[in-house]
């Protein structure tokens, strides 16, 4: 009977209006891609799928704004980082010119697998790696060894140096989760620099900040961004 009635509708409608109905949803996303290394550039940010890891799964990146996207993520509980996710923003500045290096963000995370939200920050091109953990979920853990805590602004990270068997890679891992906050990224670089000695005015080339997905339990989970911004001058 509803059938019945739908063809009924349509041929009243004619051809004309059956074309519009036909776009598509009101709810449709500004992109959406399940390419492996899709990628979405707005608002001065470039927004990635980048599902690089050996033996990943499936991910849909979805995006509306720079304030708000996320991904669909569906990837085996296997040893290693599957995918990361993530909001880029270049700046391509000498460390100690700089006077600010800021990022606020907010996120909704899902309840269960392996992963962690973190800032992913690039000095000298790829040359120096440095990750501010803000999130972490099951069994994930930054690389390198544990070299004791810092609080600074009101945050506590432990911190780990070690290599990513490319380059340098030094974490803060902060020692509670956190959805939503404000991350003074320059405080964190200087202190490298002027406490422990890592590097010298390397120059602050990327900042990104994203969900680094080790295993979803085989199940679809949504990692969504909320709200977020990066600046550097």
């Amino acid at each position: 009977m509803r059938s019945n009635l739908f063809k009924a509708a349509a041929a009243a409608l004619g051809a004309g209006a059956i074309a519009v109905l036909s776009v598509g949803p009101a709810w449709a996303y500004a992109y959406e891609s399940s390419a492996q290394y899709a990628s979405y550039s707005t608002g001065g940010y470039t927004i990635y799928n980048d599902e690089w890891g050996s033996g990943h799964g499936t991910q849909t990146l979805w995006v509306n704004s720079s304030n708000n996207w996320g991904v669909f993520s569906n990837q085996p509980s296997t040893s290693g980082v599957k995918s990361y996710a993530n909001e880029s923003k270049s700046v391509n500045k000498a460390l100690n010119s700089l006077s600010y290096a800021n990022s606020s963000f907010s996120e909704s995370l899902p309840g269960t697998g392996n992963f962690e939200s973190a800032y992913d920050i690039w000095l000298n091109g790829s040359g120096i790696e440095v990750m501010v953990w803000t999130s972490t979920h099951g069994n994930v853990g930054p690389l390198g060894s544990n070299t004791g805590n810092l609080t600074i602004d009101g945050n506590t990270w432990t911190v780990y140096a070690g290599s990513n068997g490319s380059n340098p890679t030094y974490s803060f891992k902060r020692t509670s989760n956190e959805s939503s906050g404000s991350v003074n990224l320059l405080d964190l670089l200087k202190w490298l620099e002027n406490t422990r000695h890592y590097y010298s005015n390397p120059t602050l080339s990327t900042i990104q900040y994203g969900f680094e997905i080790s295993g979803t339990n085989s199940t679809t989970q949504n990692f969504t961004i909320n709200s977020y911004s990066a600046s550097a001058g």
